[in-house]
């Protein structure tokens, strides 16, 4: 059985491990190997130890009660001040193993219950172009809302946005819970 749930300070090790996987997974050729290489546990469990001091961001994790942490997300406030959007999904992965198996629709429904308790009614999420798990987020009901490039790593990377732009309404969209699954 999964549960999804607030993160706390002894899973930052597990959610750490799961980024890295998910990563090194999704977009190995598309970002250098030098950075999927020089990924280290311990650089992300110190940010999200800062994340959680400054409760700029609510981190929650997918557990299997098997298993442990398969799947990690985290959610605030938009960092794009302008946008129309007012929350972001900054993080969602859910280990390669896990992945098509319904926790990552468990991830995402419970960051858009976290985003409505702070008043938060609309969301976007910037994901590679190169994700091959992109398309997850159409399937969720979020529309494509932008295109953009940056240059991480020395690399050009084009990003694109999706977004909802009404999180109750998505949140209690019975054909949105129609895609939610939970495994036993």
């Amino acid at each position: 059985m999964i549960k999804v749930r607030i993160a706390r300070e002894t899973d930052f090790q597990d959610i750490a491990q799961v980024y890295i996987e998910t990563w090194r997974d999704s977009y190995a050729g598309t970002l250098p190997d030098r950075v999927l290489i020089d990924m280290k546990k311990e650089k992300l469990v110190v940010s999200f130890s800062q994340t959680l001091q400054h409760h700029s961001e609510v981190l929650v994790v997918a557990e299997d009660i098997k298993e442990g942490i398969i799947g990690m997300g985290s959610a605030g406030r938009n960092r794009d001040r302008c946008s129309k959007y007012l929350g972001e999904i900054y993080t969602l992965y859910v280990h390669p193993s896990h992945q098509n198996k319904g926790v990552g629709k468990m991830l995402l429904s419970h960051l858009f219950s976290e985003l409505t308790k702070f008043n938060i009614d609309s969301s976007i999420i910037w994901v590679l172009a190169g994700n091959p798990s992109r398309f997850f987020y159409e399937v969720m009901g979020g529309k494509m809302t932008g295109v953009r490039e940056e240059t991480l790593w020395d690399t050009a990377l084009k990003e694109i946005s999706y977004g909802w732009i009404n999180l109750c309404e998505t949140i209690g969209n019975q054909t949105w819970h129609q895609h939610q699954r939970r495994d036993d």
